[in-house]
């Protein structure tokens, strides 16, 4: 069974830092077994600039057992599927302990953009990129974070204006927007359920 008292709190924990740590969990609906986190891509790479938003499910399990998160902002990373979002890094797999946060975890994604492990990839094309030419591999993953990382502020108002024409309050809309990073057919999808 879920310790819902602990997600609560590492949730509370998540928000008294974010301003610093750019760090933020929140609950996808009114289940606290379905989340969404995001991070800011790290300075000094070709994600800096982007904020990446992850998809995370809580097992029954939890926290005895990992956290299962996979990106749901597109990345071209060695250690990330271009196709899924899976994520292959240890502590969300075999490496786990209870002492560890959805925090930490997310700290941990980060730390892995900034140095991608390319001997145990979790995709073999973006893998072999990185190691044969990474000049190649460093501007598509530029242009990536451009394309799917980043969203302006005048798109967003621009989709919230065709949302508000289509029924929906400008509130509502311009809240799922931002909690799908701008992508206007998922916000579509989870303001028309069903």
């Amino acid at each position: 069974m879920i310790d819902f008292a602990r997600v609560q709190k590492e949730l509370q924990e998540c928000s008294r830092d974010i301003e610093s740590s750019g760090i933020r969990v929140d609950p996808k609906s009114d289940s606290l077994a379905c989340l969404t986190g995001t991070i800011p891509g790290p300075i000094g790479t070709p994600y800096e600039g982007g904020t990446f938003r992850i998809d995370i499910s809580l097992p029954d399990g939890y926290p005895f057992e990992p956290p299962k998160m996979q990106f749901a902002t597109k990345v071209w990373h060695p250690n990330i599927s271009s196709q899924s979002g899976a994520i292959c890094l240890d502590i969300l797999r075999d490496q786990w302990s209870p002492a560890l946060t959805l925090k930490t975890a997310l700290l941990s994604i980060q730390a892995l953009l900034s140095s991608p492990q390319p001997d145990d990839p979790q995709d073999a094309v973006v893998a072999q990129q990185y190691l044969r030419d990474y000049q190649i591999f460093a501007g598509t993953a530029r242009y990536w974070t451009e394309t799917f990382a980043k969203t302006s502020l005048l798109g967003i108002e621009e989709k919230v204006q065709k949302l508000a024409e289509m029924g929906f309050p400008q509130a509502l809309a311009r809240s799922t927007l931002e909690a799908v990073g701008g992508d206007e057919n998922l916000a579509l999808e989870k303001l028309c359920p069903g």
